[in-house]
């Protein structure tokens, strides 16, 4: 089953403005008709294009010379991104169309949007790789990236055409089993840290954890000494009252028998 379209440009590999063309339906659904490239051949869309082509020749036309004059100013363009990178050349991550189109609108001056850029990879290693830049349906130009770890060694490999890593001697297998090698250290050095974090973390806790444990023995002693202070106070307190008490007994008893004596002295 496919999908019979009108283009409104020209389409790689498929036909040139106005032909109708038959494509498969989510190539049709996904790109052709969301980039307004093409349209769906129904009658009254073939009618709109009839009565339209002369405009839309025209448009097309004007759009393809001023691709064509931001062609000249960009066209052989050496366009130096500078990345981390391992002494192989592996990058510690990659270059992709969006940071292609940013460097070279900076480098030229130009607006290029990422759509332009038509790569169908994300590079990851140093060196210097061409690259086109489609500004036009018909109009594409080639640029150069030189992907770099310094402006120093961007600089050289521009003037040698060579990318600068280790061993220029060595295979590619080699450098990618290299970098693997790296990758992978720096991987285990990656857990061995989190492992570390780790451990002192479960430190920390257990630190907590004992310092929680003092606090409730402090408490609990605290809890102690007050209730011995209190049972202390306590018994101080019945001593005293029960001397108060033997004190007024015994001067009960002095009493009467002062008074025996004072009578005895009368008589």
């Amino acid at each position: 089953m496919s999908t019979q379209v009108i283009l409104l440009e020209r389409v790689e590999k498929l036909g040139e403005l106005g032909d109708v063309v038959n494509v498969k339906p989510g190539y049709a659904r996904n790109y052709l008709l969301p980039q307004k490239k093409a349209l769906r051949a129904s009658k009254s869309n073939i009618a709109y294009f009839e009565g339209q082509k002369k405009q839309l020749e025209a448009d097309n036309e004007k759009q393809k010379k001023e691709a064509e004059k931001t062609a000249k100013k960009i066209e052989g363009a050496i366009v130096s991104l500078i990345r981390a990178a391992s002494e192989s050349g592996q990058l510690y991550g990659s270059v992709n169309s969006r940071d292609i189109a940013n460097g070279l609108s900076e480098k030229t001056g130009e607006d290029i949007a990422r759509s332009m850029v038509k790569v169908n990879q994300n590079y990851k290693l140093i060196g210097l790789f061409p690259v086109n830049v489609q500004l036009h349906p018909e109009v594409i130009v080639e640029v150069t990236i030189n992907i770099a770890r310094s402006d120093e060694e961007a600089e050289t490999q521009e003037k040698t055409g060579k990318a600068l890593i280790a061993d220029s001697e060595e295979t590619v297998e080699e450098v990618m089993a290299e970098a693997e090698a790296e990758i992978e250290a720096i991987e285990e050095e990656a857990l061995a840290e989190v492992l570390e974090e780790g451990a002192l973390e479960a430190e920390k806790e257990r630190q907590a954890e004992a310092a929680e444990e003092a606090a409730e023995e402090a408490k609990k002693a605290e809890e102690r000494a007050a209730k011995k202070a209190e049972k202390d106070a306590a018994k101080a307190a019945e001593e005293a009252a029960a001397a108060e008490e033997a004190e007024a007994a015994e001067g009960a008893e002095e009493a009467p028998a002062e008074e025996a004596a004072e009578e005895d002295k009368a008589e």
